[in-house]
């Protein structure tokens, strides 16, 4: 498999912005040199790189990238040009919108990110866009679903790791309650407790609850509800417990089957590389027997192929 050569790191934002305005010069681009340099910089390089090309040439990167590439590799680049915060806000405003709308996108963004990480990422939302991440909602999503979702982005939740043993069976008895001792379903209870408990509480009421009803919550939420609430419990518990084994799945998924799901493994190859693709990379190689790389490099092809491939970085 082709790996990129990676540029000195030694080369300043000042000289790889002027590398990018030579690629574009003349007729046709040269998107190897396009991926060579942005794959390889991480956020606060690329900030200072699209300041530099400003500075220089007086003129905005992000709009000369988006008239220089096409498709696939643009989506991805233009997604990698934001910072994380920015970036999320850009994939849930799309997909909060009638005309390109994705509740699954803007579920899984919104329920997988941290409590810290949902309260900047909602700023930049505000500012970027003029509305709240909530008015969005309550327009685009329904029933439970919506419900869930707004107390998720709401609630400021303890990111710590300590639980409270008492309070986590209270918890694990509370759902069995509410789902498998009930006759239909108490939503309230379901929403209650995912968008309130911190992380590593989920995680032992999984545990907790395996153990005194047999059954994991996983199954649970699959057995009692359904649609976009049953993704959002679902998204919530597993980033609880392993995110990087939530995100192997949504990545295989994508490339599962005829044709590949691209919006979703742009989504989340560029939305993880800077924060847990290591992870992510070793759960896929331990669930389906095969590298991530492999798996991408097998069902992409071209420039988009190379510059996701770049991002993925060496193929272990």
């Amino acid at each position: 498999m082709a790996t990129l050569s990676v540029p000195p790191v030694l080369s300043s934002p000042r000289d790889d912005a002027m590398q990018l305005f030579r690629a574009f010069k003349g007729l046709g681009t040269d998107t190897s040199a396009v991926i060579n340099i942005l794959a390889h910089r991480d956020a606060a390089q690329r900030s200072l790189i699209q300041h530099e090309y400003r500075t220089l040439y007086s003129e905005d990167l992000f709009k000369r990238l988006s008239s220089e590439l096409t498709g696939n590799l643009e989506t991805a680049v233009l997604f990698w040009m934001h910072d994380l915060p920015g970036r999320d806000a850009i994939i849930v405003r799309q997909a909060l919108m009638m005309n390109t709308m994705n509740l699954e996108a803007a579920t899984e963004v919104i329920c997988s990110r941290t409590p810290s990480q949902i309260q900047v990422f909602k700023q930049h939302y505000h500012a970027k866009f003029g509305i709240h991440l909530e008015r969005d909602i309550e327009s685009c999503a329904s029933g439970d679903h919506k419900k869930l979702l707004l107390a998720y982005a709401s609630m400021p939740r303890y990111e710590g790791r300590e639980v409270d043993r008492e309070m986590v069976v209270k918890d694990a008895k509370a759902l069995y309650k509410a789902g498998e001792k009930k006759w239909g379903t108490d939503e309230k209870t379901f929403i209650h407790i995912f968008s309130e408990r911190s992380a590593a509480h989920l995680a032992a009421v999984d545990s907790a609850y395996h153990d005194m009803y047999g059954n994991s919550l996983n199954k649970v939420i699959k057995k009692e509800t359904s649609g976009h609430f049953e993704h959002a419990l679902k998204t919530i518990l597993l980033c609880s417990e392993n995110p990087a084994n939530y995100f192997a799945k949504v990545l295989h998924k994508a490339m599962k089957g005829m044709g590949t799901n691209d919006t979703a493994l742009i989504r989340v190859i560029v939305t993880r590389t800077e924060i847990d693709m290591h992870y992510i990379k070793a759960e896929y190689l331990k669930k389906y027997k095969k590298t991530l790389n492999d798996a991408v490099h097998s069902e992409t092809s071209g420039n988009y192929q190379a510059f996701l491939l770049a991002l993925l970085g060496p193929n272990h």
